[in-house]
């Protein structure tokens, strides 16, 4: 069977960004995507340093989650206000 997950390429390295389930020993094929334009001019960050802020952001994930922060999810939205759009 063959199954897909992705990952990232970094410094001559291959980095799985999920686990396959039930795969020891497998051979892979790489494939090589184009960025998309979302990524395209944003900073890259090195393994390392997405561990680092995974575990700087674990810290909010209590207070994030909590009963009513769902009332902040449109805030910017309902801060700006209604949008008027003109007919011109």
């Amino acid at each position: 069977m063959t199954r897909s997950v992705k990952g990232v390429y970094h410094d001559g390295k291959v980095e799985l960004l999920e686990q396959p389930k039930d795969i020891t020993d497998a051979q892979v094929i790489v494939t090589f995507l184009p960025s998309t334009p979302d990524q395209a001019g944003s900073p890259q960050l090195a393994p390392e340093e997405l561990a680092e802020l995974r575990g700087k952001l674990a810290a909010w994930e209590e207070d994030w989650n909590a009963p009513g922060m769902e009332d902040y999810d449109d805030y910017e939205a309902r801060r700006r206000g209604p949008r008027v759009v003109s007919s011109q």
